[in-house]
């Protein structure tokens, strides 16, 4: 298994705080973002190899970060996606399909958002993805505001945990279940991701990918508990500063 870090957005609304540092690499209670990422994948066993791909402005970045945790306990690549801007990004998709590509990846892909900030285990999801093999598993959490739920992709799942509905930011969101930055992909569905980029002329957002997906083919959804930070604007970093740090502090 390999595990992909995406981290090739621009931070446009966190700006200044973006504007020479990729969000992922923000630090909350003492630690970048991507480290965290990190704590959370580095007991399993099968993983291979860490790559995060990234644009050309926070290459040499990425560059100096990895090695700072060369001693990880697996391999970390820093993939530069070429884009310059925020203009002429590739979306989540896009970089997705560019490292599959470029590495010719022919393993299961653990993929995670660069800025997801999380207090969980992530063994559990794992077993579960796996145990769906070769069918997607994709995280799940519920933010128990129905108002919050319109800026993200909507999810209901079923009793067998199989997705049965899913909208990207709904005017009218059938529940307060979102989809997270956060995807198991086997090796068997990478074709997928081809064909949806040829049919709808889209890779930008990966909660299109996941829409379309969802009607094409069966994707598991696995429902997370505990504490998950989006951080999308500045009033959201500086909440999940607080937060985080109070639930970090406690040894959670």
């Amino acid at each position: 298994m390999k595990a992909l870090i995406l981290a090739a957005g621009y931070g446009t609304r966190l700006y200044p705080l973006t504007k020479n540092t990729a969000k992922p690499l923000l630090t909350f209670n003492g630690k970048a973002m991507v480290n965290w990422l990190l704590e959370k994948i580095q007991d399993f066993t099968d993983l291979n190899e860490v790559m995060v791909v990234t644009n050309d402005k926070f290459f040499p970045h990425f560059q100096a970060w990895a090695k700072e945790n060369k001693n990880f306990s697996a391999p970390i690549s820093i993939i530069n996606d070429g884009t310059k801007s925020n203009e002429d990004r590739l979306g989540s998709i896009g970089d997705i399909d560019f490292v599959l590509k470029q590495k010719k990846i022919n393993e299961d892909l653990l993929v995670l958002g660069g800025d997801n900030l999380f207090d969980y285990d992530l063994t559990d999801y794992i077993s579960f993805a796996q145990k769906k093999s070769p069918k997607v598993s994709i995280g799940l959490y519920d933010i128990r505001n129905i108002e919050e739920a319109k800026i993200f992709g909507v999810v209901q799942i079923d009793k067998d945990k199989k997705i049965v509905s899913f909208e990207e930011k709904p005017q009218k969101p059938k529940s307060s279940l979102i989809a997270m930055c956060l995807y198991y992909f086997p090796k068997a569905s990478f074709k997928f991701i081809n064909a949806y980029i040829h049919q709808s002329k889209k890779a930008d957002a990966a909660g299109g990918y996941i829409g379309w997906l969802s009607e094409q083919e069966t994707v598991f959804g696995y429902d997370f508990q505990g504490k998950w930070y989006d951080i999308g604007s500045l009033e959201a970093y500086e909440a999940a500063q607080k937060n985080f740090k109070l639930l970090t502090n406690k040894g959670r």
